[in-house]
């Protein structure tokens, strides 16, 4: 794959390969690239993607203001978990939130906690609830790593399971390119291509970190009904042809997770 020929670039050598475990879920995960490099390409790709004439960021309005508001109670929230509970400072991100001129239905959380929420998923969310369901979900990426956990699958399967360490830290030529696969970084960046397993585990995260905010958890099951009834007509793929889960099995799954998240939610 030509989307690799970049790794030339590093001095690699062989290294062992290491796992990490997403924080709540307890889940293993592959490990190849430092979490961390990426987190420092990502805060020059977001601003980067602020400052593209194509990008309108909304700053003087109420939708604006409710975007950083309820993204800072979930950060907050996350940040007083994970000190709370021997994770220390590895997650106390330096959280960006910002609303996007568009009409596209989407948002999405860069490593690092740099998040972009568009005007056009703001129909479907309706209020504060299923805002926070919005970007519980998007955060919920970021803390898992999984563009990191993506970024060495892909790897491993390029090099037949050899184990290449990326550059660690610095504007390395290496983790640019990362992200600009990983997110297709160029012009208006597109959502990272989760896999089906991702997605779950984001929204089982997304379910906690909202509750842990003051968002009641069952609020997710309504937001995901309004998705699916805004997909109707637009052509959705069939879940085994997507790397993300049907409507069906999404919510079927997020009703599962409740129970587990309420333990979370105080009203």
């Amino acid at each position: 794959m030509k989307a690799f020929k970049f790794l030339a670039v590093f001095a690699v050598s062989a290294v062992l390969v290491s796992c990490s475990q997403v924080p709540l879920t307890g889940r293993s995960q592959l490990s190849l690239v430092n979490d961390e490099a990426l987190q420092q390409e990502a805060v020059s790709a977001y601003r980067d993607f602020l400052r593209d004439p194509k990008t309108k960021v909304i700053t003087n309005s109420a939708d604006a203001q409710r975007v950083k508001n309820v993204g800072s109670k979930i950060a907050s929230a996350i940040n007083r978990y994970m000190q709370s509970n021997g994770y220390g400072d590895k997650y106390n991100y330096k959280y960006e939130f910002n609303l996007i001129e568009s009409k596209d239905i989407n948002a999405w959380c860069m490593p690092g906690g740099k998040v972009a929420v568009y005007t056009g998923i703001l129909p479907v969310t309706r209020d504060d609830a299923g805002l926070a369901t919005v970007m519980g979900h998007e955060i919920a990426h970021a803390i898992a790593q999984h563009a990191a956990e993506r970024y060495s699958q892909m790897t491993a399967a390029q090099f037949g399971g050899g184990v290449i360490g990326a550059a660690a830290g610095g504007r390395s030529e290496g983790t640019q390119q990362v992200l600009g696969q990983l997110y297709g970084i160029g012009g208006q960046l597109a959502i990272l291509n989760y896999s089906r397993k991702q997605e779950t585990e984001a929204d089982r995260l997304g379910l906690v970190f909202m509750a842990m905010a003051g968002y009641n958890p069952d609020n997710a099951v309504l937001f995901w009904q309004r998705m699916a009834a805004a997909k109707q007509g637009g052509g959705a793929p069939p879940e085994f042809l997507s790397t993300h889960p049907s409507d069906a099995t999404r919510i079927a799954q997020i009703k599962k997770n409740l129970p587990e998240a309420r333990q979370y939610y105080k009203k």
